[in-house]
């Protein structure tokens, strides 16, 4: 028994040939929206490329962009065939490329579903990436001479000030590293050589930040250095009193802006899918109806269409046992193939021998 079936009259079929090719058109627009976006998100990780480890962050706007290509090129098509099927002289040219066309159709909106879902599943991945990137850009944030690392203070300091954060977690970062670079510290003086030799690794380290981890809108100067000392300020309370420095770290502060951005393209994608299926089953009966039509031989009259000829159940079932028995023709020509002596063996054309035949004395 067809699963949903509809009946539909001439007028009907035209109509729904006619919404369709329109529809088609509107999709291709919708391919557009999803290339645009995917290429916006693949912008905006490339512009804090410093800042993130090497990974799979890219493959959420890769999967947009080519979807979004594949949409356009697809839609295209579907647009030409529905305008073609107003007309059944020249639906018989699609005929047999419609059924192959709604197969492809629905794996690429299979493809459209998957995109919108990793979405909101790359968030982890989003998350060590951004760790690892800004630990090694604050970790070389004073190599201002190294060839490589020169531009990393720069992009650090741009992005403590933009996202207003201090540090990978939090400012704490700043005092298990040396940010200040050697070429700036007094080797003459006791104090400095007193905090390297204080440290195994030799490092100076000092529980202050960067000027650009700063809060601007604090009515207090900012302290930098000697955060954790409360007598080395004029009435401070380093545990009761609110910092003027940005406490959120930029790991969190990254994440959230990248969530954001991907959570409304992952509902647009959503959406997206939603419509190209819609398209997708008006195209589904518009080929069956279409095809009922030149079966009946009536091209005026009435014909029905549906999603599926047979049940759900029948159909996985017949489609398991195609595949199955493909599996097993195989399976059983490379076993035949293995071990048929004849196979790979050169025929040898020995031609015609004339043999001597000699007379049998008859017995007397």
């Amino acid at each position: 028994m067809a699963v949903l079936k509809v009946k539909f009259t001439k007028t009907k079929r035209d109509k729904l040939a006619q919404i369709l090719w329109i529809l088609n058109w509107v999709s291709v627009v919708s391919g557009i929206i999803l290339f645009s976006l995917g290429l916006f998100l693949k912008i905006e990780i490339k512009k804090r490329n410093e800042v993130m480890a090497k990974g799979d962050v890219n493959s959420v706007p890769n999967m947009l962009i080519s979807v979004g290509v594949i949409a356009c090129i697809i839609n295209f098509l579907g647009g030409k065939i529905c305008y073609d099927c107003s007309d059944t002289n020249k639906f018989s040219r699609w005929k047999l490329v419609m059924l192959p066309y709604i197969v492809c159709t629905f794996c690429f909106t299979f493809c459209i579903l998957v995109g919108a879902l990793m979405c909101y599943t790359m968030r982890n991945e989003l998350e060590e990436s951004l760790y690892l990137g800004l630990r090694d850009a604050i970790k070389f944030y004073k190599d201002t001479d190294i060839p490589g690392r020169c531009f990393l203070k720069k992009t650090v300091d741009m992005l403590q000030i933009g996202f207003q954060c201090c540090g990978n977690n939090g400012f704490r970062d700043w005092f298990e590293i040396q940010w200040v670079s050697h070429r700036y510290l007094n080797m003459a003086s006791k104090e400095v050589l007193d905090r390297l030799k204080s440290n195994v690794d030799g490092k100076f380290l000092v529980d202050g930040v960067p000027f650009s981890c700063c809060n601007p809108s604090s009515p207090r100067p900012c302290i930098q250095y000697q955060l954790t000392n409360n007598s080395a300020h004029y009435n401070y309370d380093f545990l009761t009193e609110e910092l003027n420095i940005w406490v959120r770290g930029c790991r969190e502060a990254l994440l959230e802006y990248y969530m954001v951005i991907m959570r409304s393209i992952g509902i647009t994608a959503l959406l997206i899918w939603l419509f190209e299926l819609s398209v997708l089953i008006g195209v589904r009966y518009l080929q069956t109806a279409m095809k009922n039509v030149l079966l009946l031989g009536d091209l005026e009259g009435e014909s029905d269409g549906w999603l599926l000829e047979n049940s759900f159940v029948e159909t996985a079932k017949y489609n398991i046992n195609i595949i199955k028995n493909l599996g097993k023709a195989n399976q059983i020509s490379t076993v035949s193939g293995m071990n048929d002596p004849n196979i790979n063996v050169q025929n040898t054309n020995c031609g015609k021998t004339n043999v001597t035949t000699k007379s049998i004395p008859a017995a007397s």
